[in-house]
């Protein structure tokens, strides 16, 4: 089969076309169902297919969510479904076809106005999607896109959900439609899941890593790269409780490749609550998978300060702690007692509980803080300052500043073992 020319043109960013290697990947589930009555042991197993690549090329996050499900159907992709709910006034929704793997499914589908516009008169989208039920399937939107036609009587649109069960005969998605009255109308459509048209991971391992960081550790657990998006999970242990004050920014590479990332999701579902993380990537940019690397750039930091910094010559050259710097502007005289200007990087953290003077032998906390503004070196870079005021008769001579938070930066690697397929 040929490929058109404007799609050979979208998969140009593939790094290899050797066709992928076939590989069974079985899976097995148990389930127990107990009543009064009876004790039901079902047991079952799914073969994933292997996935027809054409030229061994993906297609990336943007080209799955902007391409027609019949383009994406011309490589391999998916289960053509046609099903379709007619509404009262003659609107027509039309599931066009599914793609499912362990990531997620995304639902590609249109909605065909016989009369009016696809917006309400304020402007919001008049119709939704709600979510995806079927036999151990409880799923829900994750993300949406789509595009409306130019008179306003069509959209097309593609909805990845949470992954469903492979073991859901039937599957049931809940459309939703603001009426003109102010209530919400359901439109509930079933198809056939042909679960042997999903599509196999091209990688699927445990990780379990860890990398040392300040106050405790950011643990990789595991990786799932699929044919519509690669996923990374993972969690932090830190000493203190609760989320960490910045997030940990990682980068992936494959065959030594950056692949985008797609941005992240947090909770507290890690190890005895603890606070975990989900990384989204680009799909992978080919199937024969070499070297796998994840790069911890950045994360928290967390700084002692040891030593009194002077307050006798404030100017605006840096005070260098540890990796970061602070700028001691002015200290200046008001009716209240002193201010003292404190520059610093946007996201090093200044704590009021950690922030007091020295001021005729006696400590002074601070009194109130301003809010940030803007400094700008004229150099390309821009600080933040912010007024510290203290209520004493005498000037301060020493700043005393216990610690600080910032962003650090770690460039620290994990590599992940590549089964060969």
């Amino acid at each position: 089969m040929q490929a058109p020319p404007e799609l050979e043109g979208r998969l140009r960013h593939a790094l290899e076309e050797t066709p992928a290697r076939k590989k069974k990947m079985n899976r097995a589930a148990t389930w127990v169902l107990s009543s009064a009555a009876a004790l039901l042991l079902l047991v079952g197993t799914y073969q994933y297919p292997a996935f027809a690549y054409y030229g061994s090329m993906l297609l990336n996050k943007i080209e799955l969510s902007s391409l027609s499900f019949a383009e994406v159907a011309e490589q391999g992709y998916g289960q053509t479904v046609n099903k379709s709910k007619t509404l009262n006034d003659g609107t027509v929704i039309t599931i066009d076809g599914v793609i499912a793997d362990d990531n997620g499914l995304l639902m590609y589908y249109t909605i065909d106005r016989t009369d009016g516009s696809v917006f309400t008169d304020n402007g919001s989208f008049r119709y939704g999607v709600n979510h995806i039920h079927g036999f151990l399937t409880d799923s829900d939107p994750k993300e949406g896109n789509g595009n409306h036609s130019q008179d306003e009587t069509q959209f097309e649109g593609v909805y990845k959900f949470e992954p469903v069960s492979p073991f859901s005969r039937t599957l049931t998605v809940t459309f939703s439609e603001w009426l003109e009255n102010g209530k919400r109308a359901t439109y509930p459509i079933s198809f056939k899941f042909e679960a042997n048209k999903a599509m196999k991971s091209i990688v699927k391992e445990d990780i379990a890593q860890a990398i040392p960081v300040d106050q405790g550790s950011v643990h990789y657990d595991a990786i799932i790269a699929s044919p519509t998006s690669t996923i990374v999970k993972g969690h932090y242990e830190m000493k203190y409780e609760g989320a960490p004050r910045f997030p940990a920014r990682t980068s992936l590479y494959v065959n030594g490749v950056e692949v985008k990332s797609w941005g992240m999701r947090a909770d507290h579902s890690g190890p005895k609550g603890s606070p975990a993380f989900e990384l989204e990537f680009d799909v992978l940019p080919t199937d024969r998978v070499k070297t796998i690397e994840l790069v911890l750039n950045n994360f928290s930091g967390y700084q002692k300060v040891e030593k009194p910094i002077s307050l006798a010559s404030p100017s605006d050259q840096s005070i260098r702690i540890g990796d970061e710097k602070l700028w001691i502007r002015s200290v200046t005289p008001t009716a209240s007692g002193y201010d003292i200007v404190i520059a610093r990087k946007q996201f090093t953290l200044l704590e009021k509980e950690h922030v007091s003077v020295q001021a005729g032998g006696k400590t002074v906390p601070v009194s109130s803080i301003s809010q940030s503004r803007p400094w700008d070196l004229k150099n390309g870079n821009i600080l933040r300052e912010q007024t510290y005021s203290f209520k004493t008769t005498e000037k301060p001579e020493l700043l005393l500043l216990n610690e600080f938070h910032y962003i650090k930066t770690y460039d620290k690697s994990v590599y992940i073992p590549v089964n060969s397929p």
